[in-house]
C-alpha cells in the first residue's frame, strides 16, 4: 500500500472516529423507541457542548479534511485505470460526506445549539429543535456510511494491486531464464 493510501486511510478513519463520538447525541435519537423529550434534550445539550468547542478543533478537523480530498485528487491524477475506478468512487464519496456535513450539518449545530436556552429535561422540545436533531442524526449516519465506502474502496484497490503484483510474480516465474550461448571450450 502506497504513502497516498495509507493517508487516505488514516484521515477516513480519523473523520469516521469523529462521527463516532456523536454516537452519544444520535443513539438516543434514532436507535431508541420512544424517543422521549429528555433523550432530546441531552442530544441538543451535547450538540450545544459542539457548537460553543474552541474555534481551533474545527480549524484543525478542516485541515486533516483538506489533507485527504487533497490525497485522493493526487493519486487520482496518476490516470491507472486501478486509481480512476477506485479513487474515483473515494472521491465521489468523500466529497458526497463533506458536502452533506457542510450543509446539512454545520449549518444546524451552528444556528440552532449555539446559544441553546437553560432547559429543565422535563420540557416540552420546541419542534423545530426535535427535527434539527433527528435531522442531524440521518446525516451523521449517512456520512459515517459513506466514509465506510471510501475504506472499502481503499481496501478493494490494495486488493486489486497486491492481486496484480501476484500475477506479475507467477509470470515471472513461469519464464524461463534466457540460456547462455556456449562457449567453445579449448582442448
Amino acid at each position: 500500500m502506497g504513502i497516498r493510501a495509507a493517508v487516505v486511510v488514516c484521515v477516513t478513519s480519523f473523520l469516521l472516529g469523529s462521527l463516532f463520538t456523536h454516537w452519544i447525541a444520535d443513539s438516543l435519537t434514532l436507535w431508541k423507541s420512544p424517543t422521549t423529550d429528555q433523550n432530546i434534550w441531552t442530544a441538543a445539550t451535547y450538540y450545544s457542548i459542539i457548537a460553543n468547542g474552541p474555534a481551533q478543533i474545527q480549524y484543525a478537523v478542516a485541515a486533516i479534511v483538506l489533507l485527504g480530498v487533497t490525497t485522493i485528487l493526487w493519486s487520482l491524477r496518476d490516470g491507472r485505470a486501478g486509481n480512476l475506478m477506485f479513487d474515483g468512487g473515494s472521491i465521489f464519496l468523500f466529497c458526497t460526506t463533506i458536502w452533506m456535513y457542510s450543509y446539512s450539518v454545520l449549518p444546524y449545530i451552528f444556528n440552532l445549539f449555539k446559544h441553546l436556552p437553560p432547559h429543565p429535561s422535563t420540557d416540552a422540545v420546541p419542534q423545530e429543535l426535535r427535527s434539527a436533531i433527528f435531522d442531524l442524526a440521518s446525516n451523521n449516519l449517512i456520512c459515517s456510511v459513506a466514509l465506510t465506502g471510501v475504506l472499502g474502496l481503499q481496501a478493494g484497490r490494495f486488493w486489486a494491486e497486491s492481486a496484480d503484483d501476484d500475477d506479475e510474480i507467477e509470470s515471472l516465474k513461469a519464464t524461463p531464464a534466457p540460456s547462455r550461448p556456449k562457449t567453445p571450450q579449448l582442448e
